[in-house]
């Protein structure tokens, strides 16, 4: 399947956005030789070296990640040379990520990079783009047309991402000496985001894979992927599990985990009980930052400046040379602690 865009000012450029899986990292940008883009007589896309405006369209835009990830666009477009990147913070609201995507298509933008507040709303920002001919892709969470075609998509493998953050959980759980009888661990996710249930799916099957048959109970707490509502909703939970000692907790993002973690501690329980693996780390590094001792533990190191970076890159060499936008472009991750975060380049906020 493709999801072709016209574009009406650049001479029937067309765009393909294979439904297909073709892994990139970011780091080499992509795994093949990339082809032009083409138009429908099979002409290759018309590029250029004029000015280009590019709207980046980011859900909770107040969050470091996607305030790192705006960046990363912003350095992308420096880099090339007479592009504007417009970023718009359409924080948790579907409504106005469709009315900013009107809006991007008013004033004539060249391209469109959006992070959906909501999954479900893929189809009809990607009709609008469509029927203006301007080329979209999605970044962090993936989107498809109404017949399932994805836009070309820059982010990272959520299983993966889950099944590193649940093999270092595993890994502490089983050097604390810790049990089934003892513990519990806290997932904290928005479970209407499939990107979320990958992760966390992912971080309990590598956890179970692990520690075999001494698997503590699972559960899960709703939150809108916030460092407050995971706070406010853990609140509860601990209070109902109040013969818990030992507790493993992970989430969707570093806010999540983060978030529950304080609940803990504030609850009374003690950093040494607490095996916190976040996703991010660039709130989790805060606590290592200032030499505290705290019960996150460890986390997963991901770069917003590479994802919006990889994104704005792709839109710009599509717009000026006709190169194919990758169907997925995925960026590298690894685990870092109180002992490796500076080293690793982790921006802590």
């Amino acid at each position: 399947m493709h999801i072709t865009f016209r574009h009406p000012r650049r001479r029937g450029v067309a765009v393909a956005a294979l439904a297909t899986s073709a892994a990139l990292a970011l780091a080499a940008c992509t795994s093949g030789q990339a082809t032009p883009a083409s138009s429908n007589d099979g002409t290759a896309a018309a590029g250029g070296d004029g000015a280009l405006t590019i709207a980046f369209l980011q859900k909770q835009g107040d969050q470091q990640y996607f305030v790192d990830e705006a960046d990363g666009a912003k350095d992308a477009a420096a880099s090339a040379g007479d592009v504007d990147v417009k970023v718009v913070d359409l924080g948790t609201d579907s409504n106005k990520a469709i009315s900013e995507v009107e809006a991007a298509i008013a004033q004539g933008v060249d391209g469109i990079i959006i992070v959906v507040p909501d999954q479900q709303i893929g189809p009809a920002v990607i009709q609008m783009a469509t029927d203006a001919g301007i080329p979209i892709m999605a970044a962090d969470d993936p989107i498809a047309d109404s017949s399932g075609a994805e836009a070309p998509f820059a982010g990272f493998d959520g299983t993966s991402m889950g099944n590193q953050v649940g093999a270092k959980a595993a890994e502490l759980y089983l050097e604390y000496g810790w049990s089934a009888d003892d513990t519990v661990i806290l997932s904290a996710t928005q479970e209407d985001l499939s990107v979320c249930q990958q992760r966390v799916e992912g971080a309990a099957d590598s956890f179970a894979e692990a520690v075999g048959d001494d698997v503590p109970e699972i559960i899960t707490i709703g939150t809108d992927n916030s460092s407050t509502d995971a706070q406010n909703k853990a609140g509860a939970v601990i209070t109902a599990n109040s013969g818990v000692t030992n507790w493993v907790v992970w989430g969707c993002n570093d806010e999540t985990e983060t978030g529950v973690v304080t609940a803990l501690q504030n609850a009374g329980v003690a950093a040494d009980s607490i095996a916190g693996v976040g996703l991010g780390a660039y709130l989790t590094c805060k606590d290592w930052a200032a030499d505290l001792d705290t019960g996150n533990k460890a986390a997963l190191f991901i770069s917003g400046f590479e994802v919006g970076k990889a994104a704005a890159n792709s839109m710009i060499a599509y717009l000026r040379d006709g190169t194919e936008l990758p169907p997925k472009s995925i960026a590298d991750t690894h685990i870092v602690d109180a002992e490796t975060w500076e080293e690793a380049g982790v921006v802590c906020t």
